[in-house]
This record gives structure tokens, sequence and C-alpha cells, in this order.
């Protein structure tokens, strides 16, 4: 039915891709290979949706990278549709990419989950993925080498303790600040810590 009322099933793929992952880029091979369609459709409707500016590109290392335009008009309700979690909304687990949270809710008991640097192309944090909680460490060190396969590159990572980032947060420090003022894409955040930061 969504596919009728939008006119294409790639063009729905797009539209759950970024809305289900604001402040994350994609390259079109990327693209491509996450919602399983053809190059020439995707290319296609990148175009369209570029051109009415629902989504916005940028070169970064030679390619060429699409992401949604968050300050589109019609941005809250298409991501109401298209989105999953509103993360203005208070709930349990926010989410935002289903395929992440959920293998990583089955690393133990996780408080907040945080992908930046290389997944949002902002490089002030210094990693580019931040997990607080309780986590088993040998599933945790599986789900990151599978997400550097999927990815095809080594990922910075930092995982630590609910105390020691409440604490590290309480006294400004430099490298918890880096990467709660950076461009983030939210996966976990169970007690809406972020929410003075997402206001």
């Amino acid at each position: 039915m969504i596919e009728q009322l939008f006119g294409s099933k790639t063009r729905v793929k797009l539209l759950r891709l970024f809305y289900s992952n604001p402040n994350r880029a994609f390259y079109v091979r990327e693209i491509t290979r996450k919602i399983d369609e053809q190059i020439n459709s995707v290319r296609r409707e990148l175009s369209n949706l570029l051109s009415i500016g629902l989504i916005s590109s940028d070169t970064n290392n030679n390619r060429l990278y699409y992401e949604v335009n968050q300050k589109y008009e019609f941005y809250k309700p298409l991501s109401t549709i298209f989105g999953g979690a509103v993360l203005t909304e208070k709930v349990d687990a926010k989410s935002t990419d289903n395929s992440k949270t959920s293998p990583l809710k089955q690393l133990g008991n996780i408080e907040l989950a945080i992908f930046t640097g290389k997944f949002t192309r902002d490089d002030r944090s210094g990693v580019d993925i931040m997990v607080v909680g309780d986590v088993n460490k040998t599933k945790f060190d599986k789900f990151i080498s599978d997400l550097e396969a999927e990815e095809g590159h080594e990922l910075r990572y930092t995982l630590m303790p609910v105390n020691e980032f409440t604490y590290r947060r309480q006294i400004n420090d430099r490298f918890i600040t880096s990467i709660l003022s950076s461009k983030k894409q939210v996966l976990i955040d169970k007690n809406n810590v972020l929410e003075t930061d997402l206001a």
C-alpha cells in the first residue's frame, strides 16, 4: 500500500533507510547493498529525492554521500511514517536502525549506544561507536568485527560502564563532551540520558 502511495518500491526502501538513520550518510553502492535494489533504479530515485530537497548530498574522499535533509518542510511527518521511533518521544529504547539495535541488545544491558565518526562523517569525537552499559566482551568484539566486515573498514570504538560515563559527563570530560557534541546517530538511549542534548 505504501509503495502505491509513494509510487515505487525502491523509493519507499530509500525513505525507510534515510529516515531510520538520521545523521547517517550513505554512498550509492552502500545504499544498493542495504536496500537490495538495482543501482540504476537507486540512482534514479536518489535524483528524484534530491530534486525536491528531501535528501541532501555531499562529496567526501571522492565519494558522493546522501543523507536525509532534516530541514525539509515535511521531515517530521515523513519521519513518523518511515523512521520508526521518533527521537523526541519518550520510549524505553530509542532506536533508529533495527538491524543494528537488535544485535546490540543481545550483548547485555546497554544504556546508550551511539554511532558517530565515520558513520556520520564527523571526526570531532575520534571514535565511530560508543556503547555504555554492562556487556559481554566476547559478544561485543564479535559485533564489532561483523560490523567492520559489513562497513568495509576498521572502526574506532569505546565501551564503558554506566558509572564511568555518568562521572565523566558530570565533570565535563573532554572525550565524552566531544562525542556528545558531534553529529551522531542514537541507536539506544534507554533512560533518555541524551534528552537535553537532542532537545
